[in-house]
């Protein structure tokens, strides 16, 4: 029997919004793919396309009639004016929710499987789109585009070589954590109790670069300049001891974040004349994470906020308990290790530390 016309309407109009929807997910895959080289991103794109592919069925595609479509060919001023790749994806990206939307409606009668289908992939895309635009502003601007996410950050997170570590700064990064430092000393040994070699340090370092990339977060690498240049860090933090701020630079290009350690103010100025990024101030506090430093106490973090013109991370046993203390005396944005990492609930501890930062400031 044939369709009747309103049939025929409802199955041209989801043969559209099929094609509408995948063509514009296939913009964000090859963006995702050509320009950001991010693999999590083109997966995901093609995963929302084949999935409409597979709803796509031929009744509709055999309901086409272009000729009579009072709407083929055309175009709205607007379209001319997308010159940059924000302005593509964001466009693209809402094609592609109104197609959804469309299906979602219309195929409820048609097609359940359909309609709930786009309902769940459009939930998706909401989350698709802000990464897709933070990578683009990231790639579009470079440094500057990491420098403005990193004057954005108030919670650092700094690894330890902790039981389950990708599952637990994943939760970290699930509890709004969005700078993460990998840090592995020469000395550092494994949860088995080996010392780590390079080959475990790159596929750590991997492993947190892909965790960080899907969450829209900073990654920095801890001393070692070859192995955030292998991984694609945003840059290293460096110690005192360390390569010069300068050499580094020349090394990892004007675009990557360089941070260091400081524990004075005369170490804080020299950071500051030496182009780097943000500091460290600290150890406020003695942890075991840095053994045989004297801590500075609250009256260098105190020096730091009248003076520092970079970001600067007070750090050195400090978590919940002591947070308060530590922002009256002037610091906005602080560093952790146990605090998150030793929690029996990292998401929990790292969401609870920036609402207190943010209640705070």
């Amino acid at each position: 029997m044939s369709p009747t016309p309103s049939s025929a309407a409802v199955e041209r109009l989801l043969d559209a919004n099929l094609d509408r929807a995948r063509e514009g997910l296939r913009v964000l895959e090859d963006w995702a793919r050509f320009a950001l080289d991010r693999a999590d991103l083109v997966a995901r794109c093609k995963d929302m396309r084949q999935r409409l592919g597979l709803r796509h069925a031929d009744r509709y595609k055999l309901a086409r009639h272009t000729a009579s479509d009072p709407a083929a060919g055309m175009a709205h001023p607007a379209q001319r004016q997308r010159l940059d790749p924000a302005q593509v994806i964001g466009a693209n990206a809402s094609r592609v929710a109104e197609a959804l939307r469309v299906l979602e409606e219309f195929g409820r009668g048609d097609n359940p499987e359909l309609a709930a289908e786009a309902a769940a992939i459009r939930y998706r895309l909401y989350d698709l789109e802000v990464e897709l635009l933070q990578a683009v502003d990231l790639a579009g601007s470079g440094g500057d585009g990491r420098r403005r996410q990193l004057a954005q950050c108030h919670l650092y997170l700094i690894s330890s070589p902790v039981s389950g570590l990708e599952a637990v700064v994943e939760a970290a990064l699930q509890g709004g954590v969005r700078l993460l430092q990998y840090r592995a000393k020469a000395d550092a040994r494994g949860v088995d109790g080996a010392l780590l070699d390079d080959q475990a340090r790159l596929q750590q370092a991997r492993a947190l670069r892909d965790l960080t990339a899907r969450h829209g977060a900073l990654f920095i690498v801890n001393d070692r300049i070859d192995l955030a240049l292998a991984v694609e860090a945003d840059g290293v933090h460096l110690g005192q001891g360390d390569l010069p701020p300068a050499l580094a630079r020349r090394l990892l290009g004007p675009e990557r974040l360089i941070g260091r350690s400081t524990h004075c103010l005369s170490q804080l100025q020299q950071a500051v004349a030496d182009g780097c990024d943000y500091v460290g101030v600290g150890p406020v506090h003695a942890t075991p994470t840095k053994p045989g430093r004297e801590p500075v106490g609250l009256d260098y973090v105190h020096q730091a906020a009248a003076a520092s013109p970079i970001p600067f991370f007070a750090i050195g046993g400090i978590d919940a308990g002591n947070l308060g203390a530590v922002r009256a005396a002037g610091a906005t944005r602080v560093a952790v290790v146990r605090a998150i990492t030793e929690a029996a609930d990292p998401r929990r501890a790292a969401a609870d530390l920036l609402a207190a930062l943010q209640t705070e400031s």
